[in-house]
């Protein structure tokens, strides 16, 4: 929500200065001639490198996929900053205010809409982004999607039997409820998001009369730690429910032991982590390499093994995550793109402030 702030207050936008890519650079990452992937690789060796931010945990993800790209490549050293997403959109922003732009590629889960409503990113085009279902492409070519989130809610069943678990949103406000559950706060794809997918759902006055109810029930705003810090405590005992968690983490903890499940209210809400490539870029061959790598099936089931959902739909996640995944567990996948996510999350804080402040 910091980056989110930033931007309603006009630092990441307007009054920021960008320097347009030169037109060959620009001609360079929206090239799709037959003979496209000789010249990336012909002007990549030039380059000899390529810098990419992005919000994947290291071990788990960058690391590999950084591994797998330099043995494919080995013409080209890349280097990589991680940190969360308001970080790498705020070393951006600094970044393009100094045209001294590092990155080639920048990653992450919002980072795509808030770097387009920035006026950091720049089109590009690649081949991978027709194997991609459409929702999960920008009709510009600003961003494409990498990986996607499914959201539920998080129980622990020592506290809430399977049968008893909510399963859907009008359940939550069973008066048995009241004061057992918690939500995170000050991070777009919490409580904003929640909120933003039931006025999608049912429409703005039927979405508000339902919030309106809903926060009869004393839900415990949690603003501490991640988000996986909030299905630890969960598993702890401290909350019986939490609501808008990332639906796999429960899935994760509950394969090794621990008492704790996810359901998947309908419709499930989803986003996505998004690629973008910065104005200002000094490595656009290298960079496309990497944009490739990233949306082929190789770089994808890199992400599947590295507990993550590959936007490819020819490439599964893993066996133990695949409940989650909407189409499969027989719920309504609700996809809130960069563009409904960006407009509509200052408005659900707004009414998350009023109803539940």
């Amino acid at each position: 929500m910091k980056a989110l702030d930033l931007l309603a207050r006009g630092v990441l936008a307007g009054a920021i200065l960008l320097t347009a890519l030169p037109a060959r650079a620009q001609e360079i990452l929206t090239y799709t001639g037959a003979d496209r992937q000789e010249r990336l690789i012909e002007g990549a060796k030039k380059e000899g490198q390529v810098v990419i931010y992005t919000a994947m945990i290291v071990n788990q993800a960058m690391r590999p996929m950084a591994d797998a790209f330099m043995r494919k490549y080995p013409f080209l050293k890349l280097t990589y900053w991680r940190g969360d997403t308001e970080d790498i959109v705020a070393k951006l922003s600094a970044e393009e205010r100094a045209s001294n732009v590092v990155a080639d590629v920048v990653e992450g889960t919002g980072v795509g809409e808030l770097a387009v409503a920035g006026g950091f990113a720049t089109p590009y085009r690649t081949p991978l982004q027709a194997e991609l279902p459409a929702r999960y492409l920008d009709p510009r070519d600003l961003w494409t999607s990498t990986r996607v989130s499914y959201f539920g809610l998080a129980y622990n069943t020592r506290l809430v039997p399977d049968d008893q678990a909510p399963r859907t949103h009008d359940e939550l406000l069973d008066p048995k409820w009241s004061g057992k559950m918690s939500w995170r706060i000050g991070t777009a794809s919490g409580t904003p998001l929640f909120i933003t997918n039931l006025r999608l759902a049912r429409g703005e006055d039927a979405a508000r009369a339902y919030l309106t109810k809903l926060a009869t029930q004393k839900i415990v705003n949690f603003g501490a730690g991640s988000a996986r810090t909030l299905v630890d405590r969960v598993i702890a005992g401290e909350f019986p429910i939490a609501l808008q968690i990332f639906a796999h983490h429960p899935l994760i903890s509950h394969a090794k032991g621990a008492p704790v499940n996810t359901r998947l209210l309908d419709p499930t809400p989803s986003t996505a982590g998004t690629m973008i490539i910065p104005k200002g870029a000094r490595h656009p061959n290298a960079a496309m390499l990497l944009a490739d790598f990233i949306l082929s099936r190789e770089g994808q089931e890199i992400f599947a093994k590295a507990e993550y959902f590959p936007a490819r739909a020819d490439v599964p996640p893993l066996d133990t995550l695949a409940p989650v995944v909407p189409a499969r567990a027989g719920a309504v996948e609700n996809f809130v793109g960069s563009e409904k996510l960006n407009a509509m999350t200052e408005s659900s804080q707004t009414i998350w402030r009023e109803l539940f402040r």
